[in-house]
């Protein structure tokens, strides 16, 4: 079950609830998790990180910019003024009321 939600303009978070997890491998979690330094709750969202978003992999803008360096792409200057005038202000979430 995952449930959003969001208060006062505030980027939402997702909240998951994971049912029959066997008691060992709930053992081993808040085992880990003290072994960190941080709670079993803490633990399972670094573990979901890590699985998630892998430290090596490789992002669409890298990707992108390396393929239009290959291509010839925009020059350094032309690049930075780009950078200069593009809109920096994330846009509003989609609203169905």
């Amino acid at each position: 079950m995952m449930a959003l939600s969001s208060f006062h303009g505030v980027q939402p978070l997702a909240s998951i609830t994971i049912r029959n997890v066997p008691d060992e491998v709930h053992r081993a979690l808040r085992s880990r998790a003290a072994q960190h330094g941080r709670s079993t709750e803490a633990e399972i969202r670094a573990i979901l990180e890590q699985a998630a978003k892998p430290e090596g992999r490789l992002k669409l803008g890298t990707l992108l910019s390396a393929i239009a360096r290959e291509a010839g792409g925009l020059s350094e200057t032309e690049v930075q003024a780009f950078d200069r005038i593009r809109d920096r202000v994330p846009p509003e979430p989609i609203r169905f009321e």
